[in-house]
């Protein structure tokens, strides 16, 4: 069925970006959230539980190895500024 809506700006621009996001046309993206928005079965679901799993290091907690190169230029900018403090 063919019928004219009005949609708010910003869900318009969220509706629009998932479709970039996921290749498919515009169409099928509103009747696909609309669908979910108005299913029973949907708003009695439960949203799954999110649940994180641990990476063992050799790391201590808070230390994060993409970031060590960062760590090492700030302890050479410290032990410059505790020679040149003087």
């Amino acid at each position: 069925m063919r019928t004219t809506l009005t949609l708010d700006d910003d869900i318009a621009n969220t509706l629009r970006e998932q479709a970039r996001l996921l290749d498919r046309p515009f169409k099928q993206v509103v009747n696909d959230a609309l669908r979910r928005g108005t299913s029973p079965a949907a708003a009695e679901r439960p949203a799954p539980r999110f649940r994180v799993t641990p990476i063992h290091s050799r790391f201590l907690p808070g230390v994060d190895p993409l970031k060590l190169n960062q760590l090492i230029d700030q302890i050479d900018t410290d032990e410059f500024a505790a020679r040149n403090a003087g």
